[in-house]
């Protein structure tokens, strides 16, 4: 998948600490069409996501709001490799892209600002609230791989 391929170019990107922001998670606004925030403090990890998508040639939902996938794409009943799955927290949601599961069935997802970094994390399948793929592409319905070594989320936006 493509934007697999994208969003994997920037895994161990992070945010800039103190007053400055680092540029490339700022493009990622501009990818989106909201290039009017200019910081890496503003919750980004939609900005992450609609980025690898548009650098795909696939529209995202070009909003700042994590919870704006669940009305993307096309709805899937069960993760798939590479589907968007949105997640419930504290404050708000989270999205990012599954890439799989541990041995204890957590999803594995690739995403940005999952502790101020682009990574993988672990995250329990009990705060998902829904999963999406994009409407132009065939999905498959793979089985999520087992994969292990991966450390629970302990923050996001």
């Amino acid at each position: 998948m493509r934007w697999i391929d994208e969003a994997k170019k920037h895994i161990g990107l992070r945010e800039t600490v103190g007053a400055a922001s680092n540029p490339v998670i700022v493009q990622f606004w501009k990818d989106i069409k909201r290039g009017g925030i200019k910081d890496d403090s503003t919750p980004w990890c939609s900005a992450y996501v609609g980025a690898m998508l548009e650098r795909s040639g696939i529209r995202s939902s070009r909003f700042e709001s994590a919870k704006s996938y669940l009305e993307w794409g096309v709805l899937l009943t069960d993760p798939t490799p590479g589907c968007i799955v949105v997640f419930s927290r504290d404050g708000g949601g989270h999205v990012g892209f599954c890439v799989g599961q541990d041995k204890d069935g957590n999803l594995l997802v690739l995403g940005g600002n999952q502790g101020d970094a682009v990574n993988v994390k672990s995250f329990p399948r009990s705060r998902v609230t829904g999963y999406r793929w994009p409407a132009e592409i065939v999905c498959q319905h793979d089985p999520l791989p087992v994969l292990d070594g991966v450390e629970i989320s302990r923050g996001e936006a």
